[in-house]
């Protein structure tokens, strides 16, 4: 969580660490989770705080946009957060993502305030 006062438990910092055998293997992505309060009914905003290249993720914010990946698309009410970043993990792994060039490791995406 990324406010220990925030009562509604909204907003959290998540870790994948890319799988094996792909252009991730090794490396630890951050991102942030935002739930608003129609939440677990609605999924979450995902944003990549760690530059990445996936399919599903916007080049320039770092937003997973949420019609490129089925898991935000098709979201259902029993997902959970750790769901959604397992699913996160498989799409890096996924063979239109496995060997993408990726930006270089330990740099971010900029964001507005």
């Amino acid at each position: 969580m990324d406010d220990g006062d925030d009562i509604v438990m909204r907003s959290w910092t998540g870790t994948i660490i890319g799988p094996l055998n792909c252009v991730h293997e090794g490396r630890i992505y951050q991102l942030k989770l935002v739930c608003d309060k129609d939440y677990p009914d609605k999924p979450p905003a995902v944003r990549f705080h760690s530059r990445i290249n996936l399919a599903c993720v916007h080049p320039d914010t770092g937003v997973v946009e949420a019609d490129k990946l089925p898991t935000l698309r098709e979201w259902r009410r029993e997902y959970t957060m750790e769901h959604l970043l397992t699913q996160l993990k498989k799409e890096m792994a996924a063979p239109h993502n496995r060997r993408l060039p990726q930006p270089p490791e330990g740099t971010f995406f900029f964001h507005h305030q």
